[in-house]
């Protein structure tokens, strides 16, 4: 093992132990490889890190090199958020696919190999599962990201995800807790509220949590929300009551509390950076995930100056951080030593992202249309990319298209005459149109609204939550936009 620590005293360690920031590039940079050396014992990989499954496998050496030991996390949830594959779109469906098969050994076995993928890669800690209870269809945030609307339905895949990633070594961090399926508002941009009587609480939004901690997740992410019924004052990821009280406490969880990025505008532009860090170790939080914005040294030096400054002034006790980055090895030595364990069996099933999202596409036909059987013209309707899943990842069924049927062509509309313009660049082809959450953006029902009137014949293909009521002369819902959903569409709509 490889953790010297000379000259760096145990307080900054363990302020160093708490981070999990991240990085610029495809290669480990110098001051990350000195900090491992000073006691930073966790680094996250974003899409900027991610060229090849080869590349990340050696930057992934390259930083074990330093600290054999390392926790490096990823935010791959599959389907819509995918960082491992971020410039082809992934190879597995999302939550949201899943849970419409309802298949818990198909879930199992899709976040088995995509746990296998990771581990290959020298990723050991994988910041998903999402057991958010979809509860209000206009969420910005979470949509396809969940299994479902069903607390019975999120609560069996979120175990059964987390125990068919964790079954490769990978260790899961379910989220977003205590639940942010019931907010309209994005905590990228601003707190949340969630106004819920204790009873809905218990009963819909900590249920999947509560087995996700059966299932044995090894980590949970805490969420920037407001849950007045729980702490009237501070979000969770803040909030004493809600981390060390409701989960710790009342739910016996005694894994890794991890926050959600602290970036985000939910908790530094109410708190700051550094200040809300010390509040959520204080809180109950023992990982800080930083760095999807803010990825560099200086950060990790403000934040690791910040801690030991809160205890040096007796607002954060020593013991909080000391349990903190203990917990934190606790997880890299558990990581360590099952990372080199076979996998189980000898069932790897590399074609399983595209069948699970095949079984998860459901049509409606609304009455009798010719099949598709010469080229056509792709209209995607594009809305903004909220953050979570960025606007790097392709989506769609155009590229597919344009393989099965020669001579396709295709477009992408945005804003309020996207119908009009769409309906001009087609020049008379029947058209496929691609919708994400119809239901959320009013702009994309007149779109379809346009197309629909001037060609009856058009397929519509929605991609995200298919809450708005098919339409179209072939309705095709894939339940997610990963790059197997959209393979999945582009054959339905080829097969009729």
């Amino acid at each position: 093992m490889t953790t010297s620590t000379t000259g760096t005293d145990t307080l900054t360690r363990d302020a160093l132990a708490v981070l999990q920031p991240g990085f610029a590039g495809t290669t480990a940079p110098d001051w990350v490889r000195r900090r491992l050396g000073e006691g930073l014992a966790s680094v996250a990989l974003f899409g900027r890190n991610v060229a090849t499954a080869e590349q990340v496998t050696a930057l992934t050496a390259q930083l074990r090199a330093e600290r054999d030991d390392l926790l490096v996390a990823i935010d791959e949830e599959s389907g819509d958020v995918t960082r491992l594959e971020v410039r082809t779109g992934s190879s597995f469906p999302g939550n949201h696919a899943l849970g419409a098969v309802d298949d818990t050994a198909l879930t199992r076995g899709v976040a088995r190999e995509l746990g296998r993928r990771l581990a290959e890669c020298g990723v050991n800690f994988n910041w998903a599962p999402s057991a958010d209870v979809n509860a209000d269809p206009d969420n910005p945030v979470i949509g396809v990201r969940s299994f479902g609307r069903d607390t019975g339905l999120v609560a069996r895949h979120t175990a059964a995800w987390v125990e068919g990633l964790q079954s490769t070594g990978v260790a899961a961090c379910t989220k977003h807790f205590p639940g942010h399926g019931d907010t309209s508002v994005d905590s990228h941009h601003a707190v949340p509220h969630i106004d819920l009587d204790a009873t809905t609480l218990h009963e819909r939004e900590l249920q999947p949590f509560r087995a996700a901690i059966e299932a044995g997740t090894r980590a949970v992410m805490s969420a920037h929300i407001k849950v007045p019924v729980l702490d009237p004052d501070r979000p969770a990821t803040l909030s004493r009551r809600i981390l060390t009280g409701l989960l710790r406490g009342e739910l016996g969880y005694q894994g890794l509390i991890v926050t959600d990025g602290m970036e985000m505008r939910a908790v530094s532009g109410t708190y700051g950076l550094e200040h809300g860090v010390v509040l959520a170790i204080a809180a109950g939080a023992d990982a800080i995930c930083v760095g999807g914005g803010l990825c560099d040294e200086d950060t990790v030096q403000g934040l690791t100056d910040a801690l030991v400054a809160a205890v040096r002034s007796g607002e954060l006790p020593e013991e909080r951080l000391a349990d903190a980055a203990a917990r934190v090895r606790a997880l890299a030595d558990w990581t360590a030593t099952t990372r080199l364990s076979p996998a189980p069996g000898g069932d790897r099933d590399p074609e399983i992202g595209l069948a699970a999202a095949r079984r998860a596409v459901t049509v409606t036909r609304t009455g009798p249309t010719a099949p598709v059987t010469g080229p056509v013209y792709v209209a995607t309707f594009h809305p903004a990319a909220n953050i979570a899943v960025g606007d790097e990842t392709p989506w769609g069924v155009g590229a597919e298209l344009e393989r099965l049927l020669p001579g396709t062509t295709t477009g992408s509309f945005t804003g309020t005459d996207a119908g009009a313009r769409a309906l001009e660049a087609a020049a008379g082809r029947r058209v496929v149109a691609v919708v994400r959450d119809e239901h959320r953006h009013p702009w994309m029902r007149t779109a379809l609204d346009t197309l629909l009137a001037a060609g009856p014949d058009t397929v519509v293909v929605e991609m995200g939550v298919p809450q708005s009521a098919p339409r179209g002369a072939l309705h095709i819902a894939t339940h997610g936009a990963a790059r197997v959903c959209g393979t999945a569409a582009a054959e339905t709509v080829v097969a009729g």
